[in-house]
């Protein structure tokens, strides 16, 4: 009898110090968790990523603590740790490619090198992004397509974001023919940007001889828009040019070879 009582107080005990482990430890689980979602919501972090990390740090926290009840209680939890330990190893082998993702998500998240709304080029396309997730960004391309980009893929190349500027400078290539009058071209593309609102005039356009192509003169056109206007301007510059051009009659010309004919010498008379 007195066996059994020493058993029952020993294990009474014990279970009573897993439960109180138990009990504590789900407490400080919630708490730690609580303040690490407010240190976060402080530092302005996207709320997708808080609920994600809140939820991770507490569920590492709870399996820690029921280790630790376990193991007060008399289980032997060396095992159940490697167990843990060689499954999560496994897990993390099997979704590489998704914590990589997630990774690439978190940082995106954190270092913020576009937002919803930007227009940006990478991971082998380009369009409005309309929400940055943990594993993936979607955007939508100008022919109103969806494209779901993984986080990896834009994170381990460039990324061009066209909207972090409120300005963009349009490059067009002009060429004219060799023999056009290569002032009054210059002067007729400064007169095409005048008339054009669009244009800024600061900073100052740029037009200036580029290049003497093999059948061309080449100018650089550079004036700077409005980045909300650049599509729009671009396309109805090329079309102001041409019809510039063929009022004041300015060649575009084709790409062109000239051919020199060379006769064969005439036949030696016999002997």
């Amino acid at each position: 009898m007195d066996s059994v009582n020493a058993w029952l107080t020993v294990y009474g005990i014990r279970i009573l110090g897993a439960v109180v482990i138990l009990v504590l430890g789900i407490w400080f689980s919630k708490l730690l968790t609580k303040l690490l979602r407010k240190v976060l919501k402080k530092r302005s972090v996207d709320p997708t990523l808080i609920g994600f990390t809140g939820n991770v740090v507490y569920s590492a926290l709870l399996v820690f603590v029921i280790i630790a009840a376990l193991n007060q209680v008399g289980f032997q939890t060396t095992s159940l740790i490697a167990v843990i330990g060689a499954a999560g190893l496994a897990v993390g082998l099997a979704l590489q490619s998704s914590l990589s993702n997630f990774a690439a998500g978190v940082m995106m998240i954190i270092f913020k090198p576009f937002k919803a709304g930007d227009f940006i080029e990478g991971g082998g396309t380009a369009g409005v992004v309309e929400q940055v997730l943990i594993f993936s960004t979607q955007l939508k391309t100008g022919d109103n397509k969806t494209v779901i980009v993984p986080n990896g893929a834009l994170l381990g190349g460039n990324i061009v974001n066209y909207s972090t500027k409120g300005t963009r400078r349009l490059d067009l290539v002009i060429g004219v023919g060799y023999d056009d009058d290569i002032r009054k071209v210059k002067e007729v593309l400064l007169d095409i940007i005048s008339k054009d609102e669009r244009f800024l005039k600061d900073p100052a356009p740029v037009v200036a001889v580029l290049e003497l192509a093999d059948s061309s003169v080449n100018f650089a056109f550079r004036p700077w828009v409005n980045g909300s206007d650049y599509w729009p301007t671009y396309f109805d510059t090329l079309e102001t040019i041409k019809l510039r051009f063929d009022e004041e009659g300015i060649s575009i010309p084709y790409p062109q070879s000239d051919v020199h004919m060379i006769p064969a010498p005439a036949d030696k008379p016999a002997v």
